[in-house]
């Protein structure tokens, strides 16, 4: 029987034995009355590890990052990002519509913005122009191929914040895969933020849930927005018991996935229909596809042996190393590229 790997996305990642026992045995209780113990530990446990003073566990994702946006913005005011970052171009025009912000795009390199690009891009105290309040950044970049920021940058682009009052967010959506392969300790990036969003189901293999955190008086003002939103949860202990299980046992094991990324990309740069690979960083493979190929000819072909990844533009493949990808699949899928 032909052997199926999923390199799709890190979020095709199911329970291992011992998280689905975490989640059985939960202790749960009334989330929206403050009440659920296994969600109430969640959020303690995540904002101490990044030593900032409280957190949110919210249902996904994105809507950790809108909230995360609303709670720092007016209406009419502007957000500066890369034009690649996922609270741009994957959550549904949610700044305009959650925040009624516009956004200033900004060109980095594979997906990562220098403070002094920052700083050029903040508008100037005149009522024809937005205020710019807001700078969010992503951590791995996922468009960027899982490249990371060095602390230095980062303390470069707060600096920048602070010197004209704007607020830094970080998405965090693989920020776990960027400090194990950055060396990096969670308080050492919690330093440098005002909010931080982290997936909980991407690299760490829960089944949904992700957390927002920063001071006391922000998250408080944040969860009266995920109640807003519709994000008010009753018995959520279940699916937090999984997030509390993955912080404790999830973590290390990333480097795993950078490590078999790595060998999987150096196969594929051999082959004829690869044109350039993105150096790789963490767990995410992303390469430029030569032509008379095309993305979606490499994909299909890659399907046909097993091998499952998604064409992220004509000329552009991607694949996503996880928990659910063994050994034994990254040898197979060695294999099946060198016979390609």
């Amino acid at each position: 029987m032909k052997m199926i790997v999923d390199f799709r996305s890190d979020t095709f990642t199911k329970p291992t034995p011992a998280m689905m026992e975490s989640i059985v045995k939960a202790s749960v209780g009334d989330d929206v009355f403050g009440e659920d113990p296994t969600v109430n530990a969640l959020e303690k446990k995540a904002a101490e590890l990044f030593r900032m003073e409280a957190a949110l566990y919210c249902p996904s994702g994105t809507m950790s990052n809108q909230i995360g946006i609303r709670a720092h913005t007016n209406p009419g005011d502007e957000v500066i990002c890369e034009k690649t970052s996922h609270v741009y171009l994957y959550e549904g025009g949610g700044i305009a519509v959650n925040a009624g912000c516009q956004v200033k795009l900004l060109e980095g390199v594979q997906g990562k913005l220098k403070a002094h690009q920052i700083e050029e891009a903040i508008n100037p105290d005149d009522i024809h122009r937005p205020i710019s309040r807001l700078v969010s950044l992503e951590n791995s970049t996922n468009r960027g191929g899982g490249n990371y920021y060095d602390l230095n940058s980062l303390a470069e682009i707060k600096a920048v914040c602070e010197k004209h009052d704007l607020k830094l967010h970080l998405d965090g959506a693989r920020l776990f895969n960027a400090m194990v392969a950055a060396g990096q300790l969670p308080h050492e990036i919690g330093e440098k933020f005002d909010s931080i969003s982290i997936c909980l189901n991407k690299g760490l293999g829960c089944p949904m849930g992700s957390i927002l955190m920063g001071s006391a008086a922000y998250i408080k003002k944040s969860r009266r927005i995920r109640k807003v939103m519709g994000g008010g949860l009753r018995q959520a202990g279940y699916m937090a018991a999984a997030g509390v299980y993955a912080l404790d046992h999830h973590i290390d094991r990333l480097a795993d996935d950078h490590a078999h990324a790595q060998l999987i990309a150096d196969a594929i740069s051999h082959k004829q229909y690869c044109k350039e690979v993105y150096p790789v960083k963490t767990n995410i493979i992303i390469f430029e596809v030569a032509a008379p190929h095309s993305g979606a000819s490499v994909v299909a072909s890659l399907k046909e042996k097993g091998i499952l990844a998604i064409a992220m533009a004509p000329m552009q493949v991607r694949l996503v190393l996880h928990l659910d990808v063994t050994k034994e699949m990254v040898d197979y899928t060695l294999e099946q590229i060198k016979k390609s």
